[in-house]
């Protein structure tokens, strides 16, 4: 299997959704229960059944890179700690969004470049089919879905001012996002967030 998908693209960081989720998973649902929730609640309050899954599957996907503490922060944290933990989740769960803030992201920064453009994230995929050549099979689609995606996360997560400007605003991260991820002995994701700002 490579080293890079495309799953992020399903979905930004859905800080509503994923607080709901959270909460829902400290409380070990049973797969009956999951679906029920997602199905017959309407947890996530989506049209469509498919959307609801696929969203739920991607959130629960990257949750579970945490552990229940993470998840009682997100589902109870504020809004910046809740955030932060969910760019956290989102880097552990896709290689892609982490090798970007490092290898285009912080190099911008570095460069003082002080904002993202769709030439960037052209450059930075020829650069992640040199590791992984299954990324150059992705449709022209797809990468710019994900380009799309990516964008919206870091405007979420406060490291772009907006979707349309992209210019870099790279926040302090909360101390106890900071903390967390030493408890769980994650410098790689730490790193990569410090790394850019």
């Amino acid at each position: 299997m490579g080293i890079y998908n495309a799953e992020i693209s399903a979905g930004s960081l859905m800080p509503l959704e994923s607080k709901r989720i959270a909460a829902l998973l400290l409380t070990n649902p049973t797969e009956n229960e999951w679906s029920q929730a997602l199905k017959g609640e309407n947890l996530l309050q989506k049209k469509s059944p498919a959307t609801a899954r696929r969203q739920a599957r991607l959130i629960r996907n990257r949750l579970e890179t945490l552990d229940q503490a993470g998840w009682q922060h997100i589902a109870g944290g504020d809004k910046e700690v809740t955030t932060q933990l969910l760019l956290a989740a989102s880097i552990r769960h896709s290689r892609l969004l982490g090798d970007f803030l490092v290898d285009v992201y912080a190099q911008h920064l570095r460069r003082l470049e002080l904002s993202l453009s769709p030439r960037s994230w052209e450059a930075f995929l020829t650069e992640c089919i040199h590791r992984d050549a299954a990324v150059g099979e992705w449709a022209d689609s797809t990468k710019r879905k994900l380009f799309q995606v990516i964008v919206r996360i870091l405007a979420e997560a406060g490291f772009i001012d907006s979707t349309r400007k992209m210019n870099l605003t790279p926040p302090m991260l909360h101390p106890t996002v900071v903390t967390y991820l030493k408890r769980l002995g994650d410098g790689q994701t730490l790193a990569c967030m410090e790394q850019a700002r």
